[in-house]
């Protein structure tokens, strides 16, 4: 249930931007007022919790409604914040540094500060993804964020293959790159891989990882046509070794990163910048971008 009178300072916890506390506040005045309302939520945060800390897990919440207005596009921010007891009691027991699990699971803020640039006001444009955090199988270790995963068939056999004791199925750190955190610097993915070692040793000791993977357009050797050797992208892409390529164009992907918006028309993208520059210039000339998959040993 939803402490109305605590939910401003939750709300900030988890890094929500100020200007949206107001509205939030306002709405979750819905679950008290709707009794329909409330059970849904309750099943939501519920379903959402339910074997917390499996990996693999992709649970299904409860259809919405029609006629929600307003309160659709921020469901999914109750219902973490009526998950919050849960996860934060898996924390403990697994005994997450508490500046950990805060910054983890502000990444709520970041999103919904990317639906403000996306789409102009709050909400989630991706609700799925937040569930790894409210489900402990994503952390923020200093730049970089990881996930408890599992090597997928094509970077399990890749693995397999240079002579690494793993196959597919095996456990994995995927590796996620936010926005809004600065730079992507050899320094930091250094010190932020060397916490990931020391912290899933320290509070996952049943599972043994081996294996970092990534699967991102930066890491699409095309950008080596464009950018200069020293570039930050260049060498976080440097770490790894190439699992497989992608047939499938994912022009998408830089674009909605990048600009904040994948549906731009190519036409109108800004070009102020060198990456900005190349994920314009590559597909005004006829180009396509993909995802990139690759590996480690760790």
């Amino acid at each position: 249930m939803l402490l109305l009178d605590d939910l401003p300072e939750t709300l900030l916890d988890l890094a929500v931007p100020h200007e949206d506390i107001n509205e939030l506040t306002s709405l979750a005045a819905r679950f008290a007022a709707e009794p329909g309302l409330g059970e849904l939520l309750e099943e939501s945060a519920r379903v959402l919790v339910q074997d917390i800390g499996t990996v693999g897990v992709h649970p299904e919440l409860p259809a919405l409604p029609e006629g929600l207005g307003d309160l659709e596009r921020w469901f999914p921010v109750y219902v973490a914040v009526a998950a919050l007891p849960h996860i934060r009691a898996y924390h403990r027991e697994r005994g997450i540094p508490e500046d950990i699990a805060r910054r983890t699971l502000a990444d709520l803020g970041r999103h919904i500060a990317l639906h403000h640039r996306r789409r102009g006001n709050g909400g989630l444009s991706v609700p799925g993804w937040l569930r790894l955090h409210f489900r402990g199988e994503i952390y923020q270790l200093g730049r970089l964020q990881f996930q408890r995963s599992q090597l997928g068939n094509r970077t399990g056999r890749a693995v397999r293959e240079a002579g690494i004791d793993a196959a597919p199925g095996d456990l994995c750190l995927d590796l996620h790159i936010p926005d809004f955190r600065g730079p992507l610097t050899p320094d930091a993915c250094a010190d932020s891989i060397a916490r990931a070692r020391e912290f899933f040793a320290r509070h996952f000791p049943e599972e043994h990882y081996r294996v970092g993977a990534c699967h991102s357009w930066l890491l699409d050797e095309q950008l080596r046509d464009y950018l200069p050797e020293n570039s930050n992208i260049l060498r976080f892409q440097g770490l790894f070794r190439v699992a497989y390529k992608d047939d499938e164009p994912s022009d998408r992907e830089p674009v909605g990163f990048v600009f904040g918006n994948p549906d731009l028309p190519v036409a109108d993208l800004p070009q102020h910048t060198t990456v900005q520059r190349a994920v314009t210039r590559h597909l005004l000339g006829g180009g396509h971008w993909y995802l990139g998959h690759g590996w480690f040993e760790l």
